[in-house]
């Protein structure tokens, strides 16, 4: 007998009553994980599985394909960041997420020793990796970049504090002394060297020596040290006093305390800042350049000076880095060229000495500072001037600011019937 149909009003209201009577039963019987299981394989649509392969690996590669977790393989000449897990007398322990431990041991430990002294577990370092394996299957790594590193940083603090270092001496040249600390070469310069060393630099070789960092730039492999900087600090601290009591266009009498090719030395005494009652001077030294001798031109310093001679002299510039005061004597006086353009305007007869021969003309001398030049092809044939002479010269053109003056030689007339 055919089923009768029920009336889709009535179905609905059934499945209405299923849906409410079940979330009262949930309420009641909290669902269990198995239940909870079935139902999201439930709601989720069937997928057709895929064949998974069976087959073993036969590779390295291979196999760690085959595992959730990616492994480093590290590689000789890699540098990896790494975690110290183990600091012992004998070696460190690194994890660089390898299939083993890093292991810094034997020779790059030593190397690397008082670097590794400031390490300790879980620091984050970097590492260099020196060869694969070793006998019991670990990496070789080696601290020796990140010690250098550590040491560069080190230099740069020493040099903020004013830190002394002990450094060794390894080679001599030209410019000063090549030195050695912590595998580090740096270079101390002839001129950092205190006086009682100089002309004796080589018996510092393979000494320690106590210096001072100057200059670090890592980038440039660049270390300089002073060594008078630490056996001169008194005096250094001394001229540093000084310099800061001289201002620029004081002028001062000193004593000359050296004469060289280039210029003289001249020693001064600076009366320094206290109290009243304490009287105290500070001695520097200055130079005067050749150039600023005198407004004329010096051929030979050593037969207008000799030491212990007194002059009077004007600072020019001071050089606190350095501590370096130049001086100058030719500028206590005026330039003579800022008034030889009303001396001697253009057309101008004066006389001159000759000063100086050149291929190309005649150097007379119109007055102290002032020199004129006579073209060689304005010097009659067989008639050239000598060095010394006195002679008439007329001023064809003058140019005060390039402190030139082109001069031409002014010919005595002979009377007609003069025999």
């Amino acid at each position: 007998m055919p089923r009768a149909k029920k009336d889709p009003a009535a179905v609905a209201e059934d499945k209405k009553t299923v849906k409410s009577t079940k979330k009262e039963i949930e309420k009641v019987l909290p669902k269990t994980e198995h239940i909870e299981k079935n139902e999201k394989l439930a709601e989720k649509p069937v997928v057709k599985s895929e064949k998974k392969s069976t087959k073993a690996p036969t590779s390295m590669e291979e196999l760690l394909a085959s595992v959730s977790t990616e492994l480093r393989v590290p590689k000789v000449g890699d540098v990896l960041d790494g975690v110290v897990t183990e600091v012992t007398k004998k070696a460190v322990l690194v994890d660089i997420a390898g299939k083993t431990e890093g292991v810094v041991t034997d020779k790059e430990f030593d190397a690397a020793m008082e670097y590794i002294r400031t390490l300790k577990q879980g620091d984050t370092i970097s590492v260099y990796v020196a060869s694969t394996e070793n006998d019991r299957g670990q990496i070789l790594l080696s601290l020796r970049r990140a010690a250098m590193n550590q040491r560069w940083d080190q230099f740069s603090q020493a040099m903020q504090t004013g830190e002394t270092v002990v450094v060794r001496g390894l080679e001599l040249n030209k410019g000063g002394m090549i030195v050695g600390v912590d595998g580090i070469r740096g270079f101390v310069p002839t001129s950092q060297f205190s006086k009682q060393f100089i002309g004796k630099l080589d018996s510092l070789m393979n000494r320690p020596i106590k210096v001072k960092v100057i200059e670090v730039d890592k980038e440039k492999n660049r270390l300089i040290f002073s060594e008078r900087h630490v056996s001169e600090a008194d005096l250094i601290a001394q001229k540093s006093a000084t310099l800061s009591q001289i201002a620029v266009g004081t002028i001062y009498e000193g004593k000359v305390s050296g004469v060289m090719p280039f210029g003289i030395f001249v020693s001064l005494s600076v009366p320094l800042a206290g109290e009243k009652e304490k009287t105290s001077e500070g001695k520097i030294e200055g130079l005067v350049h050749i150039s600023e001798i005198s407004w004329e031109k010096i051929e030979d310093l050593s037969r207008m000076f000799t030491v212990g001679q007194e002059v009077k002299v004007k600072v020019l510039t001071i050089d606190q880095a350095t501590g370096k005061l130049n001086l100058s004597m030719k500028q206590l006086s005026s330039d003579p060229w800022s008034t030889v353009a009303e001396k001697y305007p253009d057309g101008t007869v004066i006389s001159g000495v000759v000063s100086r021969i050149a291929p190309f003309g005649v150097f007379v001398t119109v007055e102290p500072g002032v020199d004129g030049l006579i073209h060689i092809s304005k010097v009659p044939a067989g008639e050239e001037p000598k060095v010394g002479n006195k002679i008439q010269v007329s001023v064809e053109k003058l140019e005060p600011e390039a402190r030139r003056m082109s001069l031409s030689i002014v010919l005595s007339e002979v009377p007609m019937g003069y025999k």
